[in-house]
């Protein structure tokens, strides 16, 4: 009896000392528990700088590395809910789980021992994972798990004068694993994970709230950073606190230079200076157009436009925080309109033209009424109305063209074969016609094929081609037509011996309304849409147009048309295209272009 007595008391002190040392491990978790809220209340605060997520996760690995070790388990993970794809999805830190295993190691809340414990929220403890029903066995063979116990991780808020719980909200599951040596787990095991739960639940839900915030924010910075506009924040005591790549290059800083002091010091430009001062001065979003100086244009003293947009940005209670600035670049769009306005005037100008003469001829030949004029004059005076009328015509076609291409419509072909021979020979006399000054050369593969295309069309794009040569070669020299047979396509090219066009203006000569505007360009005249039909007309056809070109080395033009427009090769196969040459279609008239014709560049 005594032997069973002192067996007893062992026994129990034993327990009592085990007792002891988990309510310390617990009273260690508290106390970490305690720690990390502060921590997080502080940062909340903006009392000190942000936690790094991996400090945050070395708390949590150890108060999950000592929820083992009391519960003498080899492995240990948190399984958080996730509202989206309504799973409970392990997250890291676990113990005794690798992060393969961590990212394939989920469930859905309606399945499994997990499920049944997030939706009850009561402890289960697991007997025989590879037997029990309830397990995913999925899941047991890639854990290796043998044995467990799952809690419910439940988040309590209590009043603080009461202590009763007035709010409570499961955030997820804890587990426990394999027994170490070769035991089970029993109820007094549940009861302590219970209570160890309930102490790490608040801190796994700050650490993934924390997460969260972390995630969020940078996908704010990559957005901000990734948007073409330049965009500015400044915080209320003038701190800048971002400063994305275009704006960094907007306005000529290093794009890995840390600004984060006061923007009247980190901005030099006094006119952005100003727009922020203002905007926290008023206290209100403010509008406003600026111009910067272009750091990238190679001529001196251009400039950018930007449209730039103030708000105040609030926190949660609606206090200010500071501001955003955003930059729109309307550069293009201011060139636009200018040109449009200097499109209108020229337009306006190249109409009075052809009309003040047609006006004075008519007005001549209504004014003899005693036949003073010889037949010849007259016939004269009646083709060079007939020339201007012919020009008006051209100019109201190129007017209408413009206005179908910029409405989305296809410009309407009439394919028929083209002997391109022929359309050159007839181009280069009526150019010859026009200018003492040039001399015009052909050189045309002697087996130059015909092609299928709109006559009238090509004969548009070579007459527009030549014609800019003429009015682009002031000083006369030779404008060379040339055409060679490629692999299924014709390359031609239109040559001049000119002003050439300058580096910066190669790859907007084909854009709508743009001239080179200078001194010798200026004495030419012109629309400035002649170039950009060509293009269009020429890609009517599926072919395509480029320049090669030197200030003061001339240029070429040069562009290929297939042998069949794609849209039309069902129609008309090669075998349907003539080997000779073709006549003009009736009604097809030469589109012959005077001295005084709007410049087509």
């Amino acid at each position: 009896m005594s032997a069973d007595v002192n067996t007893l008391q062992a026994t129990v002190q034993e327990l009592e000392q085990r007792l002891k040392e988990k309510e310390m491990a617990i009273g260690a978790l508290e106390q970490a528990n305690k720690r990390l809220e502060e921590r997080v209340k502080e940062n909340e605060a903006g009392a000190s700088g942000p936690t790094p997520l991996t400090e945050l996760e070395e708390t949590l690995k150890r108060l999950v590395m000592r929820i083992s070790m009391i519960l003498q388990a080899e492995k240990c993970v948190f399984m958080l809910y996730d509202h989206d794809s309504g799973e409970l999805q392990a997250a890291k830190p676990g113990i005794g789980i690798t992060d393969e295993q961590l990212k394939v190691f989920k469930v859905s809340a309606t399945q499994g021992v997990a499920g049944e414990v997030f939706r009850e929220q009561k402890p289960i403890i697991l007997y025989d994972a590879v037997n029990d029903p309830r397990t995913i066995k999925e899941n047991v063979g890639i854990l290796g798990i043998s044995n467990g116990v799952c809690v419910p991780l439940v988040i309590e808020k209590r009043d603080e004068d009461t202590n009763k719980v007035t709010e409570r909200k499961i955030i997820g599951v804890m587990w426990v694993f394999n027994k170490r040596y070769g035991n089970v787990f029993i109820q007094e095991d549940v009861n302590l994970l219970d209570r160890l739960s309930r102490n790490a639940a608040s801190v796994i839900a700050s650490a993934q709230m924390y997460r969260e915030v972390v995630k969020e924010k940078e996908e704010l910075e990559h957005v901000i950073e990734s948007v073409y506009a330049g965009i500015i924040m400044v915080h209320n005591s003038g701190r800048l606190m971002q400063v994305n790549p275009s704006a960094r290059e907007m306005l000529g800083l290093d794009e890995d230079a840390k600004l984060t002091g006061d923007y009247r010091v980190a901005i030099e430009n006094e006119a952005v200076r100003t727009l922020l001062s203002k905007a926290f001065e008023e206290g209100s979003d403010v509008q406003e157009e600026i111009t910067l100086p272009d750091l990238k244009a190679e001529e001196e003293g251009a400039e950018r436009f930007y449209q730039v947009q103030t708000a105040l940005v609030k926190s949660e209670e609606q206090s200010n925080i500071g501001i955003v600035a955003i930059f729109n670049d309307i550069t293009d769009i201011r060139s636009i309109e200018r040109m449009k306005t200097a499109f209108v005037s020229t337009v306006s100008h190249e109409l009075r033209t052809p009309l003040t003469s047609i006006k004075g001829f008519i007005s001549t030949l209504l004014q003899d009424t005693e036949g003073f004029y010889d037949p010849d004059t007259v016939h004269e005076f009646y083709t060079i109305i007939d020339q201007e009328c012919d020009r008006l015509t051209r100019l109201i076609s190129d007017l209408l063209n413009v206005s179908r291409i910029e409405a989305g419509r296809a410009l309407d072909l009439n394919p028929v074969p083209v002997d391109i021979p022929v359309i050159v020979d007839k181009v280069v006399a009526a150019q010859k016609s026009y200018t003492n000054k040039h001399e015009f050369a052909i050189d045309l593969d002697p087996d130059i094929p015909t092609i299928v295309g709109d006559m009238d069309k090509i004969d548009q794009i070579l007459t527009n081609l030549t014609n800019n040569a003429v009015k682009y070669s002031p000083n006369g020299g030779t404008i060379t037509v040339s055409g060679r047979k490629m692999d299924g396509v014709v390359r031609m090219c239109v040559a001049d011996q000119g002003m050439g066009i300058p580096k910066d203006h190669l790859a907007k000569v084909f854009d709508r309304f743009h001239r080179i505007d200078n001194r010798d360009t200026r004495k030419v005249g012109g629309t400035g849409i002649g170039l950009y039909l060509v293009k269009h007309l020429v890609e009517a056809h599926g072919g395509k147009i480029w320049v090669e070109s030197e200030a003061g080395e001339g240029s070429q033009f040069i562009f290929e048309l297939p042998k069949c427009p794609p849209q039309f090769e069902d129609e008309m196969g090669e075998g349907a295209i003539p080997a000779g040459p073709t006549s003009n279609q009736p009604g097809m008239r030469p589109m012959g272009i005077d001295e005084e014709t709007p410049a087509s560049n």
